[in-house]
């Protein structure tokens, strides 16, 4: 059905898509267990490729080294934030001295840490593959070239976002905006798939109006989607409390109004689930891409909800804040495909 070059290109970008949502569980093991600044430099890891397993490895003076570098680079990024209207944030960045706080050596977080890198770099060769197989559609179809290779240069702006989160030392709203960058390199992808896979096989779409479906999908997915960012304002507020010192058992109920609308966006994200899920398998063959992708929606939902009962009732285990961080955007990706897959085919 597909042409050779084609079914390359296709293969080469599912391959990317497992990949990508790898990188986004290495970053939530990053992250639950606190080894962020396990590699108090980048792209190296205390300035070498193969970090080291023992303090005695160490290079000498690093401490002294790593502060003034990324002393220099926060100053660069503060300029940019501040160009962009931030003051406030731009001033937080250059007068915040925890920032600059060094971090112990632990050999532990330094290699999970590295891993998580290590990850991210796959990531970043599978998409410029994934570029250089897509010039096969330059003429038949070249919005999968163009997004392919825009996609190569936002993971490059990813990048670089990633050594401005360590040359940070992890300040929140830097890695919150970093996670929903990710989640645009995972749908960029996901949309060149998609058109890609509906080029050559048009039975894919449905062949008939469906206003409801498309419009309940679209909904479904703006709610994950602030549901998200509200998620990463709670993540964000947990640190807070970790860094105030607050007991681990009492960090839910030291939580705001953001913890409450996280819980009612949630809610409605289920119950919107739930009813795309019967309208869906309603309308469609239990064969069809989009009954699979309704089931798959209501097997994630129901597990990021667990995970976020988990979460709430035994004092925010980490392994299950990386189950919900994982989980998320697995289902965000499934929202935004099955949304795709409620295209109505043009005659």
């Amino acid at each position: 059905m597909y042409p050779a070059a084609e079914k390359r290109f296709i293969n080469t970008n599912r391959i990317t898509i497992i990949v990508l949502f790898l990188v986004i569980a290495a970053g939530g093991i990053v992250r639950s267990t606190g080894s962020g600044m396990g590699c108090p430099d980048w792209p190296k890891c205390f300035n070498q490729y193969i970090p080291p397993t023992d303090v005695s490895q160490l290079p000498l003076g690093y401490e002294e080294q790593y502060v003034e570098g990324r002393a220099q680079k926060n100053e660069r990024f503060a300029r940019i934030v501040d160009a962009f209207g931030y003051k406030e944030k731009a001033d937080q960045i250059r007068n915040d001295e925890s920032i600059l706080k060094h971090e112990e050596f632990n050999v532990a977080k330094t290699w999970t840490e590295y891993i998580n890198r290590l990850t991210g770099a796959v990531a970043g060769f599978c998409l410029l593959f994934a570029a250089f197989f897509a010039f096969t559609y330059v003429k038949s179809k070249p919005a999968i070239f163009v997004w392919s290779v825009v996609n190569v240069f936002v993971v490059v702006l990813q990048a670089w976002l990633g050594s401005i989160v360590v040359s940070t030392n992890l300040m929140p709203w830097i890695i919150t905006v970093h996670m929903l960058l990710a989640l645009v390199i995972v749908c960029i992808s996901i949309y060149t798939f998609y058109l890609a896979t509906t080029f050559r096989n048009r039975t894919i779409l449905i062949n008939q109006r469906s206003a409801i479906l498309k419009g309940l999908a679209i909904l479904s997915l703006i709610v994950m989607l602030i549901q998200v960012v509200y998620g990463t304002a709670v993540r964000e507020a947990i640190d807070h409390l970790n860094d105030a010192g607050v007991l681990r058992v009492n960090w839910i109920d030291s939580l705001g109004s953001d913890y409450l609308l996280h819980r009612i966006l949630a809610y409605t994200s289920l119950g919107l689930s739930i009813i795309l899920f019967v309208l869906v398998n309603n309308k469609f063959s239990s064969l069809t891409l989009q009954s699979r992708y309704a089931w798959m929606l209501l097997i994630l939902v129901g597990i990021q909800m667990l995970s976020g009962i988990v979460l709430a009732r035994f004092n925010v285990p980490a392994f299950a804040q990386t189950i919900h961080l994982v989980f998320a955007s697995l289902l965000f990706g499934t929202q935004y495909y099955l949304m795709l897959l409620m295209t109505k085919l043009k005659r």
